[in-house]
């Protein structure tokens, strides 16, 4: 089973990546969802749910099948040491290892120069480059909910369905009219008016 792992910090923003895990996990999908953080202390997310990391960045090997790497939002993100999942963003740029980014996530990837050079979007154009003064993407940034471009998918806060639909077409576990069901049904529900 290859692995999807979930960056968490005290501030997590819990739902953020809650649809999509709850897919990834299912059986059949052939990946296998964990969480990692900067050390394997408890974190608490902005829901009050507390998680028990699976792994600290100090524990993670190459020798790990790691098919994805998704970072949510959050409080989290104002914290320097949360910064330090950097080594591991790079490792996985380096190798072709898809890297999801939600919310303030985006602008932690904004701030190191991850997003200068592939389509992007955030928050907003003007929260990314007050939140990452280091940003220089300007030209790559698309204002939509959610998108996806090579090995990076980033969403606004907004959009934990759209970057969700986004990470489940890429890790090909639904694709075409399934995909388009999947993210109908809980966009708009089972009863329509």
């Amino acid at each position: 089973m290859k692995k999807v792992l979930v960056f968490v910090t005290d501030g997590f923003a819990d739902w953020e990546a809650s649809y999509v895990t709850a897919e990834l996990n299912k059986p059949g999908t052939g990946y296998h969802v964990q969480t990692i953080a900067i050390d394997k202390e408890a974190k608490t997310s902005m829901g009050g749910l507390t998680v028990l990391p699976d792994y600290s960045l100090q524990d993670f090997s190459p020798q790990m099948d790691l098919a994805m790497l998704i970072i949510p939002g959050g409080t989290g993100w104002r914290e320097e040491k949360n910064h330090q999942v950097k080594s591991l963003v790079d490792y996985c740029f380096e190798r072709s290892i898809p890297v999801a980014a939600i919310c303030d996530a985006t602008t932690f990837l904004g701030e190191y120069g991850y997003l200068d050079h592939h389509n992007h979007t955030g928050n907003s154009l003007a929260y990314l480059k007050e939140g990452a003064p280091n940003y220089r993407g300007d030209e790559k940034y698309i204002d939509e909910q959610s998108t996806s471009d090579g090995n990076l998918i980033t969403a606004n806060g907004s959009a934990a369905l759209e970057f969700s639909r986004d990470i489940l077409s890429k890790l090909n576990v639904l694709q075409g009219e399934n995909l388009k069901e999947w993210y109908d049904l809980f966009k708009n529900g089972f009863i329509k008016r």
